[in-house]
């Protein structure tokens, strides 16, 4: 293979030291001329005919230096550099079109780049797990509504009862989803992010622990010792990065376990290891000691995790674990009334949850900005061909050839590309930290993997696809304008005629496209916007304004090594403490109402029970679970909630609630709302009735009250049934309605809640204002209609100048007709008429379009809007008008140009 390097050797010698390359060819051809000289000279001849006789035997040297390049097989690439250095030296001399082309480009490649980093992220960048693609989610549920379901809980007894008979799995796990830890630290008790999870978790994901090792299975179970793992950046943190953590105690506390226990570190997660689930947890344990609800089959606490087998589909395996479900309901019929199917769900979907139609709605606005500034780029093409019709013409009839001709437009495209990509790969990069700034806290903790949005290898690829398009288009577009009938007219006739008409119906369905996708963008921004509205002012059953709401709850973990409980945290009555800081906060100057609960509104849905109507047939009972609130007596008065009928509950009710249903008891007091009216006692007067909580089994309640519906769960969650019993709890969350603006009795409220108990931990005070504010609902649609109005701003602002451009050209193309219609006598008013009609046509067919167009998607990103329809007619008829107005003034700046037009001064330059 010695010759081939050689040649290619040659030819990189040539290409890169092309001076002394040629300075040795000039030198070799001058030796062979001297040598025939001298064989010339030596036969006779005189040295003038020597010479000259050598130089017709050689032919001339420039000639042969031309085959000597040539047989290097490196002219083509000289050219191609000549190519750029005059598109360059072109675009130069044209500066206003090279900015605004680069400019419009580089708008659309960072739109499409920017939103696709995100996609990448989500969607595409493999999970930080051995074989992602195998790890599935498994639940049951009934087969009505498994469609569409993503997600579902288990209990902990049915979790052992499939981990021990499955075979279709080679692994599988599970987490209880009820998060968090009280840490013991020098300072005092500190909430931590953390999680409890079966022995094998880490196994089941494909992670290995970078120091130390994960969960045994002996490590599972009541019996079973405390172990602990940390994740990275607590062992950073927390314990210096120091490699002699293993073996070291934490004493940690769950809020439904009754004491702080000390775990041993036994191992460190990798750095790069996130699990959306637990958001960000800190510490890792294990499912053990005594809970009530890991006994209890019916209490559903724990989300799975399981790898599919070789060879086993998602498809067998759900067929294998529904074979398992059926026969525990035919070995513990009590458990299981009602027959259930499992269902698989890939680990990823159930990770991303509905972020995906988010990203590839995000990425479709991103194409249409990006189709736009296209259209653009191709109108200022065009109109940039017409004006080089005669060049064009002139270098055809001097030899140029159709394929020496393309390649000088895609020199010029290569161009134009090459430095709008630049400019749209900084401002992608910009753009993707800002689009990231949008996302609240909470977003980011549950979506982990958006934290690594950024340029990679994929992202550039994806704009070196883009830009590639983009390249041959604009190379492809002055060819198709230009053809060979055009040239030579344009050599005739300077291209003033010909090249009118065809631009004229070209540019102007560009210009109808570009009107129908910016009225789309219009549209859409205007209904999230309208979504974001609704959502901050949803009616939430209570007044949010002047409401103040935190946690508190108590620790049972001491600094140190100590494990003892606090003086009286668990032990003293339920309620009592709750009642005693109510007490204290209601004494503070501007508190005019404190109420309690053990979850607050606008917080989680979770936990929930059954409705049962004692006296009703069994067929006719709604199995469905709706959330029970433990409230105190005060809460409805501090959320001034609307009572319809009945009353509060009294300070006696709260203060003898039992811990339990005692079945003795004929006066245990419920408050529902008034869908569960409408739900259970439709037609009937409840007050007085009876309702139980949790089965047939349970004692009934007597309601006393009803209230409007009141949102217990996130803002955008439709009304449920709900029920209300007096709080018989140790943990709450206050909240206090104040005269004056919530955060400034922040402070008077936290040094409050500490006289009373020193060592509660109360969490960060808020407004229920901020609260709706700071939801995530709230900052996705936020975010959404921020990142859609600033693409339809870019679009509605690109789609009027192209039809200022259009007009502007139409006007220029038509100034001697104009000029020839005045002399004839006709008015502005005409002219006017004239170059607007034609405009408005356009608007119109673009509006009508868009119209129709926008209704569609609409109705396809459905899920992502608020209390507003896909056809909302005042969003459709603002955003067409305001297309249209905006329109019809950017043409009415061409049609005064027109009407100003001079008849002598048109008539005398032609």
């Amino acid at each position: 293979m010695p010759y081939p390097l050689t040649r290619l050797g040659l030819r990189l010698r040539s290409l890169f030291l092309k001076a002394r390359v040629e300075q040795e060819l000039d030198e070799e051809l001058r030796y062979h001329l001297e040598r025939e000289v001298e064989e010339r000279l030596a036969a006779g001849l005189t040295p003038e005919k020597a010479r000259l006789s050598a130089r017709r035997s050689l032919g001339p040297i420039a000639k042969s230096m031309e085959e000597c390049r040539d047989m290097r097989r490196v002219s083509f690439i000289e050219h191609r550099v000549h190519d750029l250095r005059f598109a360059v030296r072109q675009l130069s001399k044209h500066r206003g079109f090279a900015y605004t082309a680069i400019l419009v480009l580089a708008l659309g490649i960072a739109a499409n780049v920017a939103i696709f980093g995100f996609v990448d992220a989500a969607l595409i960048k493999p999970l930080p797990y051995q074989e992602p693609s195998r790890l599935v989610t498994a639940f049951s549920t009934r087969p009505e509504t498994a469609q569409g379901q993503a997600r579902g809980s288990v209990s902990y007894l049915n979790f052992l009862d499939w981990r021990e008979r499955n075979h279709a799995f080679s692994a599988i796990a599970a987490y209880d989803v009820r998060a968090g830890f009280t840490l013991a630290t020098p300072a005092g008790p500190q909430r931590v992010p953390g999680l409890r999870v079966t022995a094998g978790f880490f196994r089941t994901l494909g992670v290995t622990p970078v120091l130390g090792r994960e969960f045994h299975r002996d490590e599972e179970g009541p019996a079973a010792p405390a172990t602990v793992v940390l994740s990275y950046s607590t062992w950073q943190t927390r314990f210096g990065g120091r490699r002699d953590v293993l073996g070291q105690t934490v004493t940690l506390q769950s809020d439904w376990l009754s004491d702080g226990e000390q775990h041993v570190v036994i191992g460190v997660l990798p750095r790069d290891f996130h699990f959306p689930m637990a958001s960000h947890a800190d510490f890792w344990a294990t499912i053990r000691g005594r809970q009530a609800c890991w006994d209890v089959p019916s209490c559903q606490s724990l989300e799975t995790v399981a790898r599919l087998a070789d060879g086993v589909s998602p498809q067998t395996a759900s067929a294998s674990l529904t074979a398992i479900v059926e026969q525990l309901r035919r070995q513990y019929p009590d458990q299981h009334a009602d027959p259930e199917i499992a269902k698989l769900v890939p680990l990823r979907e159930v990770m991303i949850g509905d972020v995906r139609p988010i990203l590839l709605t995000f990425l479709a606005g991103a194409g249409l900005v990006l189709l736009i500034s296209c259209i653009n780029i191709v109108s200022l093409l065009l109109v940039r061909s017409d004006s080089r019709t005669r060049e064009i013409a002139v270098r055809n009839a001097l030899g140029a050839s159709s394929a020496r001709l393309v390649l000088q437009f895609a020199a010029e495209a290569l161009v134009l590309v090459v430095a709008g990509s630049a400019c749209g790969l900084l401002l992608a990069a910009w753009g993707m930290r800002f689009l990231r700034s949008l996302l609240s806290t909470d977003m980011i903790s549950n979506m982990p993997y958006l934290q690594e949005v950024g340029l990679n290898l994929r992202v550039v690829a994806f704009a070196c696809a883009v830009s590639l398009v983009a390249a041959v288009v604009f190379a492809v577009t002055p060819v198709v304008r230009i053809s060979m009938s055009e040239r030579l007219v344009g050599l005739k006739e300077g291209g003033r005629g010909a090249a009118g008409t065809t631009w004229r119906r070209l540019g102007s369905h560009l210009v109808v496209a570009e009107l129908a996708v910016a009225l789309i963008l219009l549209v859409t921004a205007g209904l999230l916007g309208k979504s974001l509205d609704r959502l901050l002012h949803v009616d939430t059953g209570f007044n949010t304004r002047h409401l103040a709401s935190l946690g508190v709850s108590v620790a049972s973990v001491r600094s140190g090594s100590s494990t003892a409980k606090s003086t009286s945290a668990k032990a003293e009555q339920p309620g009592l403490l709750a009642r005693q800081v109510a007490d204290r906060v209601s004494a503070l100057p501007g508190v005019a109402a404190v109420g309690y609960a053990d979850m607050l509104p606008l917080s989680v849905l979770a936990p929930s029970s059954t409705f049962w109507i004692p006296g009703r047939p069994e067929q006719d009972q709604l199995k469905e679970s709706w959330p029970v609130r433990r409230v105190s007596a005060g809460y409805f008065t501090a959320l001034q909630a609307r009572l319809l009928r009945g009353r509060h509950f009294t300070y006696a009710e709260v203060a003898d609630a039992p811990t339990d249903n005692d079945a003795g008891s004929t006066r245990l007091p419920i408050i529902i709302n008034e869908t569960a009216v409408r739900r259970y006692f439709r037609g009937e007067d409840p007050i007085g009735r009876s309702i139980a909580i949790g089965g047939r089994t349970s004692a009934p309640r007597e309601i006393i009250g009803i209230v409007a519906d009141i949102k217990e769960g996130p803002p955008q969650t439709p009304a449920h049934p709900a029920g209300y019993v007096p709080f018989n709890y140790v943990d709450f969350g206050l909240v206090v309605r104040t005269s004056q603006t919530g955060r400034s009795v922040f402070p008077s409220l936290l040094a409050a809640i500490h006289e009373v108990r020193p060592d509660l931990l109360v969490g960060r005070p808020t407004t229920m204002v901020e609260g709706i504010r700071t939801s995530p609902a709230a900052s996705l649609h936020r975010s959404s209609a921020w990142l859609i109005g600033g693409f339809a701003g870019v679009a509605f602002l690109l789609s009027v100048v192209g039809l200022y451009g259009v007009v502007a050209y139409s006007v220029g193309l038509r100034t001697r007709e104009i000029g020839v219609r005045m002399a004839l006598g006709a008015q502005r008013r005409s002219v006017y008429q004239l170059v607007l009609g034609d405009a408005a046509r356009l608007v119109a067919v673009g509006t009508g379009v868009g119209l129709i167009c926008a209704v569609g998607t609409a109705t396809l990103m459905r899920n992502l809007f608020f209390g507003v329809q896909s056809w909302d007619l005042p969003t459709l008829t603002t955003a067409a008008a305001v297309l249209i107005l905006s329109a019809l003034l950017a043409s009415y700046i061409p049609a005064r140009r027109a009407a100003s037009v001079s008849p002598v001064e048109v008539l005398r330059a032609e």
